[in-house]
């Protein structure tokens, strides 16, 4: 098996180079800015995740209130007479 600590060193001296041709004014977020962006995805997904099985368990039907039902029969009849 090679010695993985000389590719390595050969890895990081091209990495080096590459660095120096970028322009040092340029401000870029860099693998910190990637790991806040990768795990504010990972959260809201988790949050839709949740939201969807609690909203799954919501009973929408309505049952007709009493009181509702008894006075429009009552209206009905009065402008009928």
């Amino acid at each position: 098996m090679p010695d993985m600590s000389a590719s390595a060193h050969l890895a990081m001296t091209h990495m080096a180079t590459l660095a120096k041709e970028l322009d040092e004014n340029k401000v870029t977020p860099g693998v910190l800015g990637f790991l806040v962006f990768a795990a504010l995805a990972v959260g809201v997904w988790a949050l839709m995740k949740s939201m969807n099985r609690h909203m799954g368990r919501v009973n929408f039907e309505e049952a007709p209130e009493p009181e509702t039902a008894g006075t429009s029969k009552k209206q009905a009849r009065g402008s009928a007479a």
